[in-house]
C-alpha cells in the first residue's frame, strides 16, 4: 500500500507526490518494489535489507541515498508469542522522503493522527527521523504496558492452580520482552549515530525529548524482564515443592498400605505352628493386630507432618 502525505498542521494524505511529500509504503507488492528501484532508483540493496527481519537498526549511503533503519514493535501472529519487532526504513534523498515496512504496523496510523491532532509541523529531514523514532519508542512503552498487565493476570490466575499454559503464556512474554529490549538498544545507538551525521541540525528539544523517552523504554523492559523472571523462578519452585508434597503423601500411603500387606503375606505362608494359628479366632486376631500395626503407623506419619 502507497500513500502520499504532506505535512500542513500535519500530514495529510494526497493525491500524488511532489517537492516535501511523504511517500509510506507498507507491505510493498511488485508493483512498489517497482516504483522504488526503477522509477525513483532506490538502491535494491536498500529493500533487500528491509526484507530481512532480523536486520538490525543502522545508518547506510549508497548513491546519493539514505536509509535509516530502525526497529518498531508489532503484534505477533503466529501466536508463539503476543509482539515482536521489525525492521523501518527511512529512506532519503535531496527530493524524497519515503519510509518503507514490509509488515503492517499501529505506529504509522498512529503518527499521522497525532500530527494532526497537534498540528505539528515537519520541515526538516532529521526532525521527521527522530520523530519517527520517538513514535516507535512511544509504542514499545504502549505494548509493554498490555504485556505488564496480560502478566499480572497470569499470574493470578497461576495462584489458584498451576497450568501449563499458563506457564507458557509467561514464557512467550518473557520471548517478547528480550525482542524489545535488544530492539530498544539497537534504536539507542542509531540515536547517537543520527546525532554524529545531522550535528546542529537536529532539534535538540525534541532530542532531549527522544532520550528521555528511550531511556524509560529501557528501563520500562528490564524491571518488567527482571519481574518476570523472578516470578518464573518463583512458579518453577512452587511446581518442585508440588511435587515433593505429592511424592512425599505417595510415600506415605506406601508405608502404611505396606503393614497390612507383610503381616497377610507373613501368616498366608504355608509353614505349621505359626503363632496363632492354633488359637480360636485366629484370623479375627490377625485383623485386628493389622489394624492396630496400620493406625499406629499411620499416627506416627502423620506426626511426622507427612500428611
Amino acid at each position: 500500500m502507497k500513500q502520499y502525505l504532506r505535512n500542513d498542521n500535519g500530514f495529510v494524505e494526497v493525491d500524488e507526490w511532489s517537492p516535501d511529500v511523504w511517500v509510506n509504503i507498507e507491505c510493498p507488492d511488485e508493483a512498489d518494489n517497482d516504483y522504488l528501484s526503477r522509477e525513483l532508483g532506490v538502491p535494491l540493496s536498500f529493500l533487500e535489507s528491509l526484507s530481512d527481519v532480523d536486520e538490525r537498526p543502522r545508518v547506510d549511503a549508497e548513491n546519493g541515498w539514505m536509509l535509516t533503519i530502525l526497529r518498531v514493535p508489532v503484534p505477533y501472529a503466529s501466536g508463539t508469542m503476543p509482539y515482536t519487532t521489525v525492521p523501518f526504513g527511512i529512506i532519503t534523498n535531496d527530493d524524497y522522503i519515503l519510509t518503507v515496512c514490509c509488515h503492517a504496523t499501529e505506529m504509522v496510523p498512529d503518527f499521522i493522527n497525532y500530527t494532526r491532532r497537534r498540528c505539528i509541523e515537519v520541515r526538516t529531514r532529521p526532525d521527521f527521523v527522530l520523530r519517527i523514532l520517538f513514535s516507535a519508542t512511544s509504542w514499545f512503552l504502549q505494548y509493554l504496558k498490555q504485556i505488564n498487565s496480560a502478566v499480572q493476570s497470569v499470574e493470578h490466575e497461576l495462584e489458584k492452580s498451576v497450568r501449563n499454559d499458563d506457564l507458557l503464556g509467561l514464557m512467550r512474554h518473557q520471548k517478547t520482552l528480550v525482542f524489545f529490549n535488544t530492539s530498544i538498544r539497537g534504536n539507542e545507538v542509531l540515536l547517537e549515530r543520527l546525532r554524529s551525521i545531522y550535528g546542529e541540525e537536529i532539534n535538540a528539544d525534541l532530542l532531549e525529548d527522544l532520550e528521555i523517552e528511550m531511556k524509560q523504554a529501557d528501563n520500562t523492559v528490564s524491571v518488567y524482564s527482571d519481574i518476570l523472571a523472578a516470578a518464573m523462578d518463583a512458579f518453577a519452585s512452587i511446581i518442585s515443592n508440588n511435587v515433593n508434597a505429592i511424592m512425599k503423601r505417595m510415600t506415605a500411603i506406601s508405608i502404611i498400605l505396606m503393614v497390612p500387606t507383610l503381616i497377610a503375606s507373613l501368616y498366608g505362608m504355608n509353614v505349621a505352628g505359626l503363632w496363632p494359628a492354633t488359637v480360636p479366632g485366629a484370623f479375627a486376631l490377625v485383623i485386628v493386630m493389622a489394624v492396630v500395626l496400620t493406625f499406629a503407623a499411620w499416627m506416627l506419619l502423620k506426626k511426622l507432618k507427612w500428611f
